[in-house]
C-alpha cells in the first residue's frame, strides 16, 4: 500500500512538473516574441534610412564608374602608391 501511494505522488509530481515546465515556457517565448517585436518596431526608421543611404552609395558608385574618364596607374614602391592620373587620350597613343 505504501508503495501504490508512493508511485501515486511520484506520478502527480512528475505530472506537474511538467505542466509548469510547458507553462513557462510559453511564457518565455511568448516574452521573448514581444521584445523582438517590439524592438523590431523601434529600429524601422533606422533600418529605412540605411536602406537608403546604402541605395545612395550605390548609385553613386554607380555614377563615379560610368563618368571616370581618368585611368590611374602607377607602381607601387614599398607600400606606398605612387599613382599617375592619365586620361583616356594619353591611353589611345
Amino acid at each position: 500500500m505504501q508503495k501504490l501511494i508512493a508511485f501515486i505522488s511520484t506520478s502527480a509530481l512528475i505530472v506537474l512538473g511538467v505542466m509548469f515546465s510547458a507553462v513557462l515556457l510559453v511564457f518565455i517565448v511568448s516574452a521573448g516574441l514581444i521584445v523582438f517585436g517590439y524592438f523590431w518596431w523601434r529600429t524601422r526608421a533606422l533600418r529605412k534610412q540605411m536602406r537608403a543611404q546604402r541605395q545612395a552609395m550605390s548609385s553613386a558608385a554607380n555614377d563615379a564608374d560610368a563618368f571616370n574618364a581618368e585611368v590611374c596607374k602607377g607602381e607601387i614602391i614599398e607600400g606606398e602608391v605612387i599613382s599617375k592620373i592619365v586620361s583616356l587620350e594619353e591611353i589611345k597613343r
